[in-house]
């Protein structure tokens, strides 16, 4: 088949595996994005008397229906097609006729694909945020529950000061509170209209209005000059890719904890059964595995967020192919995230926390009394540091 840059001349097929790759599987989530902007695009063109009327009602219905079936599963994008740009306008052109060849008017695919990759990002970050706050009401319905269980607190993975399951739930709801405010920030790159910046440097000689284009897409403002349009590429998704590593990374802090709480030798917590698996060996076994992986998807995130400044770190300006590959760590951390905070409420909505099993070193009050002393009798806290420490290591000979 014909590719929307194809003038006549043969393509290897080992050219189309390489440069293709795995971006025509890819753009199969960007479809319903590219049909909407697609249509937002055309409805400028007309209103530019650059389309008529017909071939607008037109494309406009036949874009609906083919969104329609590929949101049913009736196809998907090809490798012959080599991405979801081509395989648009090529199944368009074929329901519609002379029409469909006219859609492309003042517009490239660079463009094209990075206005369908915004909007979804709009709806990504978006479901990434509701997801961690659900999170973090999970947790703080934990801490209603049993926020008056005494909990030692760490330093240094000793014993340091009293705490409880209400401070240490809340702790937690409280930073992925913040790291949902963090991804929804990153709108401020996301939410702007590349449409019209074309290749990097405008349509010349059309009366193009960017302006439109972005009233229909709802985008905040039209990204000015073009010229900013490909040099911004990659940046909007490391944005991303930072605030889901640092959500991961505290969702990972707080598995670390529970693992922890789990093990035999702390028994601070129990785990529902449901949310734990068993050992094919080990009759007596019930593995912490949710979690766990819950712990070890950080490092993916991480990773994801790594590729992704790679791969634009050392571009010259306009646009390059290198970033066709930001797709990839980008979709992956996204996914890896949102798995995480689908199954995380359910599995601590059955942590329990035993206090039977939670044993405080009487040395653990020692910072409140040495604050005791200062307060009670006004010597400087350096001293009923001192006291404080004599007092404990005298408890502590034998």
């Amino acid at each position: 088949m014909s590719r929307l840059w194809d003038k006549g001349a043969p393509l290897d097929r080992r050219v189309l595996e390489f440069t293709a790759g795995e971006d025509h599987a890819l753009d199969n989530r960007l479809v319903a994005y590219d049909v909407r902007a697609s249509i937002a695009h055309a409805g400028m063109l007309a209103e530019a008397h650059l389309l008529s009327a017909g071939d607008l009602a037109l494309i406009r219905e036949g874009l609906t229906e083919i969104g329609a079936a590929h949101a049913r599963g009736e196809w998907q994008v090809t490798l012959e097609q080599e991405d979801g740009q081509t395989a648009l306008e090529t199944l368009l052109t074929a329901r519609i006729g002379a029409a469909g060849a006219r859609i492309h008017l003042g517009r490239s695919r660079n463009d094209q694909v990075l206005a369908a990759l915004r909007l979804y990002l709009r709806d990504a970050v978006e479901e990434l945020a509701g997801g961690a706050e659900a999170v973090a009401t999970t947790l703080e319905a934990l801490a209603t529950r049993q926020g008056e269980v005494v909990l030692p607190g760490y330093t240094h993975m000793q014993q340091a000061m009293p705490s409880s399951v209400d401070w240490w739930a809340r702790g937690f709801a409280a930073e992925i509170r913040d790291d949902a405010t963090g991804l929804r920030q990153t709108l401020r790159r996301i939410d702007r209209n590349p449409l019209g910046s074309a290749a990097g440097y405008g349509t010349p000689a059309l009366p193009l209005s960017r302006e439109a284009t972005r009233e229909r897409l709802g985008f905040a403002e039209v990204q000015e000059p073009v010229t900013a349009v490909q040099l911004s590429r990659g940046k909007a998704e490391a944005q991303v890719l930072f605030e889901v590593t640092l959500l991961m990374q505290d969702l990972g802090r707080l598995a670390a904890d529970l693992l922890l709480f789990y093990t035999q030798e702390f028994a601070f917590v129990a785990l529902p059964e449901a949310m734990t698996t068993g050992s094919s060996i080990m009759p007596q076994k019930r593995n912490p595995d949710v979690f766990e992986l819950i712990r070890g998807r950080s490092a993916t995130a991480l990773g994801c967020l790594v590729e992704a400044l790679g791969v634009f770190s050392r571009l010259p300006s306009g646009y390059h192919r290198d970033l066709q590959l930001l797709k990839a760590p980008l979709f992956r951390g996204i996914d890896h995230c949102a798995q995480v905070l689908a199954v995380l409420p359910a599995a601590l909505e059955g942590v329990r926390f035993r206090p039977e099993n939670i044993r405080l070193d009487p040395a653990i009050h020692a910072a409140a009394r040495a604050n005791e002393l200062v307060v009670r009798e006004g010597i400087p806290f350096r001293e009923a540091y001192q006291r404080v420490a004599a007092e404990v290591a005298g408890r502590k000979e034998p």
